[in-house]
């Protein structure tokens, strides 16, 4: 039975008992604990099922890499399901239940599948599910729905609170073991600026529990002092509780920190995600034991070696008091050695190797322990703990020799370096054949914008296992690593480390290795998702060679702990059974985040009000306090109508239009996006990007222009300025401005990235006023300041002067048909110069105007709206805009798509002008009915509304659609359905229906 030592135990404190609950049952702990070790303390070995099979399932490991221990942790708003109680630290108050079992833990119906396993090998799914038809949708898909997923989904509100953190440094160092310490210290040592995180709780790694000797002190002496040196250093930052999670391009990385789980207390943040810039960064990041694969590998109380010595060390905790060692490496032997001096029996070491010496072989032997070389176990007895093994020899097929009684089996297969986030980003992996392992290659790091390596492994991570090659590496990683990122500074002398000399790893991924059928269904590789040997077998026979669909096909790899312990195995198992060479059949895809984070921890702030901020112009203040009834435009709320007392929103639409048509009306327009697009290749950037020319546009003007996806497709609109010989203003749709900055950077970054040119959005610095109407001209000239008569700022032309002591930028351009202009303004200036307008505007009837009233000013005019015209379907011929496509470019981003058969369809709808026969308001989205009906029995249809209003200069619903060869129909009559299933007449019109030539604007 496990229980707790009475002697060892570094990281608890004794002398202060926890309380906590496992499935109902009151258990203690003590101070330091992980969730792990005070259930092993309490003889809680069984601790969940697999996915699969419902298999008994305990503990593996010891740290992140656990696939077995999962569990729900609190209730209500504190529920979280899925958590590895190897990673939980143990706080007063913790209530814990296993999952993915039904009734009891102890009792799981769903392990009968374990007695149809024969019928549910690797990949049955994809050919049980197929036939007979009817009962997917009957019996199949709702046993899978039932079965599917681990834990369950919290269902109340999450109370916590969560932030992130943006910090920019020179070196940032993941992993706080000796390499990840010494690294940090060479850094910091040579001026750089440093982040150095840890995931666990304690510093130091693996040398805490093997206390190598590091410059003639212990290794847990080093460490403590090695700490202090750095948190002394005012340029360097350490975080422990803090995972490295993901390496992106362009040195941008993500860190995971865990502030109150251990302490919820606490008045703080749950999580911290640190957004983090680093010029350079060393992965430390140590490795991970590898398990074996034997038959009965998975029962409770078979751990991995070093995971047996960390629970005696760390936490004072036995797994047993018997435990045979399986091993084909020396560093297993340190557990035996452990376990021996705590007062334990190892009534075996069964080394799979056939000879070995060293001096761990030699110390074990002198202590008593039986060392069995050359065998390996044929199985291991019992069920949902170990009750013994049957030890074979390992050349042969499995023929039982001898059977010893334990309660734990400690495994070790050796060990493989975590190249997780070197991998992240394009590094490349070697295969190490006299370690059986991958590790980074050197000379294939991920590689930054200049070509350049920007990220370093170190120690472990880098295929050094002894603490010598180690530590030493590590400081050379940091040091290299500052000088990288520009620091000039000694970084001194490398620390020196010692440990036992060991002999060579056997490479051995099953025992036997000639093991029959029999045992390899029973040898498994996922513990997590139940893939076994055989199953991996099985997917090569199948004829799926690739790593990548071999680990779709059994699973294997694809559990919550992503392969950490299976995939190596499995692979070699894989290349074994295609007879071919373990680099030559590679590895998975390494992938974000390291383990699982939290998704509350990615929204950060992001909830309740702050979910989607909304965004204020500098006017918004003062149009609530008039009147305005705002409705959302992408994140901004904008003034739908300015509404007086005693009228209704309707009203005020109407007395808006009215006014603009014969008064002075004033737009907030700082909404729409502004983007400056900069560089000596800008103009051909933007020929690319529009679908007419813009490079040939003269500075001081102004064009329309438009942008269309790859597709074809429409995608914004707006006014392009040129404003000097480099430098182009593109001004976009409200809702765009975010989106097709986007966009831009995509061609720039992805694409098009030798050009010189730089995409600056530009949108919340400026507050933009359009001033439209007759007396639009005459306000601007009793501000005074600048001339902005016909002749000195003509239309769709721009220039910059002063209007009232504003410093201003005048675009004389209209949305509106009538006599305007729109100025940008600095936006901290934009409120004083509403004002300014508002008081000199006073004598002409100046009245401000929300977005309905823009929306019907410009329909009046037939100019088309992105959102209202397009949905997503949309070309511009479809909108009689095949003037705005330039036949002097060679290409531009849409141009091919144009000339599919479907694009060039004749019998696509057209834009035009609808009247109804009554002078009623046309249904928003109403359809126009055809003769017949389709295959579905529905009506057909010959076009459809775009956008419909009443028009209170014509006093009249006026709208605009896309209709059937619509420009060819002018005057014809045609019906539109209605929500109450009636239909309503109207005539097909000219688009524009007021001011067609357009002289109210041209003054």
């Amino acid at each position: 039975m496990s229980t707790r030592l009475a002697k060892m135990g570094r990281l608890i404190n004794k002398n202060k008992a926890v309380s906590f609950s496992f499935n109902g049952k009151n258990l203690q702990g003590f101070e330091g604990d992980t969730l792990a070790s005070a259930l092993l303390a309490n003889d809680q070995m069984l601790m969940g099922r697999s996915f699969k099979y419902h298999r008994p399932r305990g503990v593996l490991a010891s740290g992140a890499e656990e696939p077995n221990g999962l569990v729900n942790l609190g209730e209500g708003a504190t529920f979280e399901p899925n958590q590895r109680v190897t990673t939980t630290e143990l706080f007063d108050g913790l209530t814990s239940t296993s999952q993915n079992h039904w009734p009891s833990l102890e009792f799981d119906v769903g392990a009968v599948n374990k007695h149809l396993s024969r019928f549910m090998p690797a990949g049955f799914y994809y050919k049980m599910f197929i036939h007979p038809r009817p009962f997917w949708k009957y019996v199949y898909e709702p046993i899978i729905r039932h079965a599917a997923g681990l834990g369950k989904a919290p269902k109340d509100r999450d109370l916590d609170t969560y932030e992130h953190f943006n910090i920019n440094v020179d070196v940032m160092v993941v992993g706080g073991g000796i390499a990840g310490l010494s690294a940090a210290l060479a850094a910091g040592r040579s001026g750089a600026r440093v982040l150095l995180v840890e995931q666990t709780a304690h510093w130091g790694g693996r040398a805490g529990v093997d206390q190598p000797v590091i410059d003639g002190l212990s290794a847990e002496v080093w460490v403590k002092n090695t700490l202090q040196a750095l948190e002394d250093m005012g340029n360097v930052t350490v975080r422990n509780r803090t995972q490295g999670s993901g390496v992106y391009d362009h040195g941008y990385v993500l860190a995971y920190e865990r502030i109150t789980d251990h302490a919820p207390e606490t008045d703080a943040p749950r999580h911290r995600l640190w957004r983090i810039r680093a010029k350079q960064i060393v992965t430390a990041t140590g490795a991970i034991e590898r398990p074996l694969s034997f038959a009965g590998n998975d029962i409770p109380g078979v751990v991995l070696a070093a995971a047996v010595r960390d629970y005696a060390v760390n936490w004072g905790v036995s797994m047993g008091d018997r435990t045979v060692v399986v091993t084909n490496n020396d560093d297993a032997y340190r557990t035996a050695i452990v376990l021996k001096k705590a007062g334990l029996d190892v009534p075996a070491i069964i080394d799979a190797r056939t000879a070995a010496t060293g001096e761990l072989i030699d110390e074990a032997r002198a202590m008593g322990i039986r060392v069995e070389m050359g065998k390996g176990i044929a199985k291991v007895k019992g069920g949902k703990r170990v009750t013994g093994v049957g030890i074979c020899t390992q050349a042969g097929e499995g023929a039982e020799l001898e059977e010893i009684s334990c309660d734990c089996v400690a495994m070790s297969g050796g060990w493989s370096p975590v190249v997780h986030l070197w991998s992240h980003c394009g590094g490349k992996l070697v295969w190490d054949d006299a370690q059986a392992m991958f590790r980074p290659d050197s000379d294939l790091p991920p590689l930054g914008a200049d070509g350049q390596g920007f990220v370093t492994t170190a120690g472990i991570a880098n295929g050094h296992l002894f603490t010598a090659e180690g530590i030493a590496d590590g400081f050379a990683a940091g040091r290299g690593a500052a000088k990288a990122a520009g620091a000039v500074g000694k970084a001194g002398t490398a620390p020196m480390g010692e440990d036992a000399s060991e002999g060579p790893i056997s490479p051995v991924w099953l025992m036997p290795q000639g093991a029959k059928q029999a045992l390899r269904s029973k040898a498994w590789l996922d513990f997590q998702n139940d893939v076994k040997v055989s199953d991996v077998q099985l997917a090569a026979q199948e004829g799926f060679e690739s790593v990548e669909h071999a680990k779709r096909y059994t699973t294997l790899g694809m559990a919550t702990d992503q392969g950490k312990l299976s995939n190596i195995n499995g692979l070699a198992i894989l290349s074994k059974a295609l007879n071919a060479d373990i680099p030559n059949v590679g590895t998975t895809t390494f992938r974000p985040p390291y383990t699982p984070i939290s998704m509350a921890s990615i929204a950060g702030p992001a909830r309740d009000e702050l979910f989607q901020p909304i965004r204020m112009t500098p006017v918004s203040d003062w149009s609530n306090a008039n009147g305005a009834d705002n409705e959302p435009v992408g994140q901004w709320r904008r003034p739908y109508a300015y509404v007086r007392s005693g009228e209704t929103v309707h009203d005020a639409v109407n007395r808006e239009v009215k006014n603009t048509r014969d008064n002075l009306g004033l737009l907030d327009a700082s909404t729409l996006g502004k983007l400056i697009v900069k560089g000596a290749d800008a103009g051909k950037f933007l020929d690319m990007m529009y679908t007419n020319m813009m490079s040939n546009l003269a500075v001081g003007k102004c064009r329309y222009g438009l942008m269309c996806t790859e597709n074809g497709f429409l995608s914004d609109d707006g006014v392009v300025a040129r404003i000097d010989d480099e430098t182009w203003l593109c001004h976009t749709t409200t809702g765009g401005a975010e989106r097709i900055h986007a966009w831009m950077e995509d061609w720039l970054q992805c694409e098009w990235w030798d050009q010189k040119v730089y995409v600056a959005n530009v949108t919340e610095q400026l507050a933009q006023i359009a001033v439209v109407g007759p007396h639009a001209r005459k306000v601007l000239e009793k501000l005074g300041g600048m001339d902005v008569s016909k002749e000195a700022l003509p239309f769709m032309q721009w220039r910059d002067g002063r209007l009232g002591g504003f410093a201003a930028r005048a675009y004389r351009i209209s949305f509106s048909g009538e006599l305007s202009y729109e100025i940008a303004v600095p936006a901290s200036q934009g409120r004083a110069f509403w004002d300014a307008l508002l008081d000199a505007g006073a004598a002409f009837g100046v009245m401000p105007y929300g977005t309905e009233c823009l929306h019907i000013l410009r329909a009046e005019k037939g100019f088309i709206m992105i959102g209202d015209e397009t949905d997503g379907t949309v070309i511009p011929q479809d909108l009689n805009l095949q003037w705005a496509l330039s036949k002097k470019k060679e290409d531009y981003l849409g141009k091919r798509a144009h000339t599919r058969s479907h694009m060039a369809d004749p019998n696509r709808w057209k834009l035009v002008g609808l009247e109804t026969v009554d002078g009623s308001v046309l249904p928003d989205g109403a359809y126009a009915i055809a003769e017949g009906v389709n295959a579905n029995g529905q009506r057909n249809t010959q076009g459809r509304v775009t956008s419909t209003y009443y028009s209170a200069n014509m006093d009249r619903g006026i709208a605009m659609g896309l209709v059937l060869h619509g420009p060819d129909r002018m005057g014809e009559v045609i019906e539109f359905n209605k929500v109450d299933g009636g239909t309503v007449a109207a005539k097909i019109v000219d688009q524009v229906f007021f001011d067609k030539d357009g002289e109210k604007q041209n003054v």
